[in-house]
């Protein structure tokens, strides 16, 4: 009998044989060849391995990375609206995939005055009107 960690196999064929019972005075018969095989224990094996020992190219772009500044964040585009809080001309907006991706986006807008809104497809036809003409 031949064991490789917790796998046994048979000394004679190769064949993988039987789970160990754990006992030494087992006798393990292969299913191929029909020998007996000495059961023993099933070995535990650890190993430990250092970050660098195998090398990743996502490994090296993550290295790579810097922290975002202030300039590289969300920038939202204007759209031409006035604002029904302040009058503003103008309105910022950004879109998000909230849902699967056979569903809408949806739209956030929002005023420097604070005055927020959003649109997505469960948002009523009135409010979409209100907002655009």
């Amino acid at each position: 009998m031949s064991a490789i960690g917790s796998l046994i196999f048979c000394t004679d064929c190769g064949q993988l044989l039987s789970e160990s019972t754990g006992d030494e005075n087992a006798i393990l018969i292969c299913d191929l060849c029909g020998a007996k095989n000495k059961d023993t224990p099933p070995k535990t094996i650890t190993s430990e391995s250092k970050p660098n020992a195998f090398p990743s190219a996502l490994r090296a772009k993550h290295s790579d990375l810097q922290a975002l500044t202030a300039d590289d964040r969300r920038k939202d585009a204007i759209i031409e609206y006035t604002c029904p809080g302040c009058g503003r001309p103008e309105m910022r907006f950004y879109t998000l995939q909230l849902r699967s991706a056979d569903e809408g986006t949806t739209v956030f807008y929002s005023c420097e005055c604070g005055h927020k809104y959003v649109f997505d497809r469960f948002s009523s036809l009135a409010d979409y009107e209100r907002l655009f003409f």
